[in-house]
């Protein structure tokens, strides 16, 4: 089976390019950036990923480095003033759930001691390998993420339907859905073996 750089969904923005290189599937342990991603999905919601990512610093500044505990104490004057950025997605429902999904982020980390450690547990602490030939192989959702969405929601989380959870997995390298024959899907198996 011949190796290519990617997995072609990146196309030939360097922007995606890049994400795919160097976050995409890579498992990720930080509650913090975590955080980022799980609110990064919210937004992406009914539009491209790439809407996203190039908005991302506007979305960072905005939410002082997706701080969950500042963010929880945002008022109503702060989503005012949120819903005038031209640089996010000025969509009152997201702000507000990202906003009630920072309390809700920091109850997990009392509770479990990290979000790491709950969302982790549902992979047994280690990512899903799966083995994509084609794009239109990979799945919107499992069975996995549907019991981790309805989780999150059990504990008051908004903007966490089973797609948005699945690319969630996906980002956070819960799950590697590099295509098999893309140089990352190597690297990141090898790099969960040591």
């Amino acid at each position: 089976m011949a190796i290519e750089k990617s997995c072609n969904w990146p196309g030939n923005d360097p922007l995606m390019q890049k994400y795919h290189d160097e976050e995409w599937g890579v498992p990720l342990h930080d509650d913090l950036k975590l955080f980022e991603f799980l609110v990064l999905e919210g937004f992406q919601a009914g539009l491209s990923w790439m809407t996203i990512l190039r908005k991302r610093e506007h979305f960072r500044e905005a939410f002082h480095g997706f701080d969950p505990a500042w963010m929880a104490k945002m008022t109503q004057p702060d989503i005012e003033r949120l819903l005038q950025n031209p640089g996010i997605i000025r969509n009152c429902m997201k702000i507000e759930a990202a906003i009630h999904n920072a309390a809700c982020f920091l109850k997990i980390q009392q509770e479990y001691g990290s979000f790491n450690r709950y969302i982790w547990q549902f992979t047994k602490y280690k990512p899903v390998i799966n083995r994509f030939t084609t794009l239109d192989q990979l799945p919107a959702k499992t069975e996995l993420s549907d019991r981790i969405s309805a989780d999150l929601k059990r504990k008051g989380f908004k903007f966490v339907g089973s797609t948005i959870v699945y690319a969630h997995m996906q980002a956070t390298g819960m799950v590697n859905d590099h295509l098999i024959h893309c140089s990352r899907y190597h690297e990141i198996n090898k790099h969960n073996e040591l």
